[in-house]
């Protein structure tokens, strides 16, 4: 059967990795290194576990510490942000250059090959994702009109895959108030991420962002300035608690950052573990 291939379009890569994807055939054969992004889902399933555990090896790693001395919670919390981060990048990216998918993904759908330090392989079945002409979509489409809005993408993914592992990492004492915080700023990386990669798009990546950030269980996880559109989270994604005495760099759409000053690091990058 057929194996992942290369991208739809070598314009989704030159957004950024996180955009970038590779396709494969529904129903295809599962192949090594890939696997169904839904094992992480799975109760019982040691993948979620063993992901975690990585990136707590890797956080403490960075500070010159045992796995142990990070909280578990911080490591599933970080975790969480990396993969939800590279779910919704793909489908931002196929929302301002092509189209949308043209059918709901599920977390079966999605193959990855397990890695950290960046944005792992991710695949995606080609028949959902073929390109749709650009000036086809629309963000508010007319009733009968045959073009899924971006509002159906965004339910589509919120109540779907990423839904599936906020309930999945939910388990590791993280509250759903960070997990869900997590998605709405994996939303405005990416969207951040697309239009420093390619600034003509800046209009429908930000358009398809603000619509996923408008979808009820985004709602209350942020605030927009009115004044200048920057985006801060509600909650924490509790990465500065891996380093030691709780001292590490807040992200730069943290809801603490007020309290140091405004210095923080950049929300892109940590969406890679």
């Amino acid at each position: 059967m057929t194996e992942p291939a290369a991208a739809p379009s070598p314009h989704l890569a030159a957004l950024g990795p996180f955009c970038a994807f590779e396709t494969h055939a529904d129903g295809s054969d599962l192949t090594p290194p890939w696997r169904k992004l839904s094992e992480l889902a799975v109760e019982g399933n040691s993948a979620l576990r063993e992901r975690v555990a990585s990136v707590r090896a890797s956080l403490a790693a960075n500070y010159g510490r045992p796995p142990e001395a990070v909280e578990l919670r911080v490591a599933a919390s970080v975790a969480h942000l990396g993969l939800v981060a590279r779910v919704i990048s793909p489908a931002l990216g196929l929302a301002a250059l092509h189209g949308l998918p043209s059918r709901p993904l599920t977390l079966g759908d999605l193959r990855w090959g397990s890695a950290l330090g960046g944005a792992f392989r991710l695949s995606l079945p080609l028949e959902a994702v073929t390109p749709v002409a650009a000036e086809s979509v629309r963000h508010d489409c007319a009733a009968g009109s045959g073009t899924r809005p971006v509002s159906t993408l965004a339910e589509d993914l919120l109540a779907g895959p990423v839904q599936d592992l906020v309930a999945a990492f939910a388990p590791f004492s993280v509250s759903r108030h960070i997990l869900w915080g997590n998605v709405a700023s994996a939303v405005n990386g990416a969207a951040t991420g697309i239009t420093a990669a390619a600034p003509s798009l800046a209009h429908p990546a930000r358009a398809a962002a603000l619509t996923f950030l408008q979808h009820p269980r985004l709602r209350n996880t942020h605030t927009l300035n009115p004044h200048n559109a920057r985006f801060t989270r509600r909650s924490c994604c509790l990465i500065y608690r891996a380093a030691p005495g709780g001292a590490g760099a807040l992200c730069g759409d943290c809801v603490l950052l007020h309290g140091r000053g405004g210095a923080g690091r950049s929300g892109r990058g940590r969406g890679g573990r």
